[in-house]
């Protein structure tokens, strides 16, 4: 297939700087490595890895997605120091955050961001017989 005139040729983009967002819940390990404004530059997951079912939710996994996430941020974009996001409480947290560290990439902050409830849900209302 030829390529359409005046179509410049994309350029591959060099990001130094970059988030790493953990989100580790019971059932699945999602990292996302984005830059500094958002943008999601790679992603993985146990899923993606090759794993299915409950083994998706093991350490192994979560440490399997994170060294494929970090090496291919590395290669394809440069990135070189992270600030993590941690999200959830789920078995992957610790181990994606080790594969991650053991990958070469500088770790400049560790943020747990997980959601907590300041007061819970409002309580159902009282039974009347």
């Amino acid at each position: 297939m030829a390529k359409k005139k005046g179509q410049a040729k994309k350029q591959k983009r060099t990001v130094t700087q970059g988030i790493v967002n953990i989100l580790s819940t019971f059932n699945n390990t999602i990292i996302n490595i984005t830059d500094p404004q958002g943008n999601t530059l790679t992603w993985e997951s146990g899923g993606t890895v090759g794993f299915k079912g409950t083994r998706k939710s093991t350490p192994y996994a979560a440490q399997l997605a994170a060294q494929k996430a970090a090496r291919r941020a590395i290669q394809e974009y440069g990135l070189q120091e992270v600030e993590v996001r941690i999200k959830g409480a789920g078995a992957g947290r610790e181990s994606a955050l080790r594969a991650i560290y053991a990958s070469g990439l500088k770790i400049k902050l560790i943020r747990d961001v997980t959601p907590i409830p300041h007061n819970g849900c409002r309580p159902p209302s009282k039974r009347r017989v």
